[in-house]
């Protein structure tokens, strides 16, 4: 299965183990899904959300419906974007957490879009040219790259929180908070600066796969019957396979690319 195959396929089915999760529960995703608890029909909304996500992440492992699917999860999490968190990050802007949490949804709105740009042409429905084509795989990974150094600034503001997540095993933990906060932020320049961007891309989806591996699995494994730990390892893999579609996204770009340095002294040159 190539790369990107891969990645699309993680991705549809953590977001089917979300949404699955979600209709069962009848409650929205914990910490993603900062819905407030006096809203009126809250569980009949998180059910509908729940059935959004499951039913747009199966619709993704189908080349049929593969291209309305990835719009419809495109649309579905920037909506959850403005809606959910921007509104958070408005009311508490000097608190990293809401940044954080605000970032790694723009991650999902990134990996939909590179979906659907990637694979829609102007014979399938819905057809939006301007979300279609290389231009539009470009900003996607621009808005991908802005959102790692405020996930990685979340590991440094909270540290201590990190580390308590790092595995006892690991020797140093609290510098394993700091180092990861700065490959967050390293990346995420690379990426946008388009300097290695391949190389930066598929470290990132590595090292957040890392995270779903050594934190995640082994809480779930030590606390299965927590929805909470099930809500974590999935979150973690969906960003983890969003991680991968933007990295398979540079397939032709090759690793050791230095695009914006070798633009930059054509420019001096000329």
């Amino acid at each position: 299965m190539r790369m990107t195959d891969m990645g699309r396929v993680v991705f549809a089915l953590a977001f089917v183990g979300l949404g699955l999760l979600g209709v069962f529960s009848r409650d929205f995703a914990s910490v993603w899904q900062p819905v407030s608890p006096d809203l009126p029909g809250r569980a009949f909304l998180a059910v509908l959300s729940g059935a959004v996500m499951a039913v747009g992440g199966a619709g993704l492992l189908w080349q049929r419906t593969r291209v309305p699917a990835a719009a419809v999860m495109m649309a579905y999490t920037l909506l959850w974007l403005l809606a959910l968190h921007v509104p958070r990050v408005i009311l508490a802007p000097m608190h990293e957490v809401t940044w954080g949490g605000c970032a790694e949804i723009v991650t999902l709105v990134a990996a939909c879009w590179v979906l659907y740009a990637s694979t829609a042409t102007s014979r399938d429905k819905p057809y939006v040219a301007a979300l279609t084509g290389m231009h539009a795989v470009h900003v996607a990974r621009i808005a991908f790259a802005v959102a790692l150094p405020l996930i990685g600034l979340e590991h440094l503001v909270y540290a201590k929180e990190t580390a308590d997540m790092v595995p006892a095993w690991l020797p140093y933990r609290m510098g394993w908070a700091y180092v990861t906060g700065i490959a967050h932020i390293a990346a995420g320049l690379a990426i946008a600066l388009n300097v290695l961007p391949r190389l930066a891309a598929t470290l990132e989806a590595w090292m957040m796969g890392g995270f779903t591996v050594l934190v995640w699995m082994p809480s779930v494994m030590a606390t299965p019957s927590q929805r909470f730990v099930w809500t974590g390892l999935l979150i973690s893999t969906v960003i983890t396979a969003a991680g991968w579609i933007v990295a398979a996204s540079y397939a032709e770009v090759p690793w050791f690319s230095l695009g914006r340095l070798r633009n930059r002294k054509v420019e001096l040159a000329t």
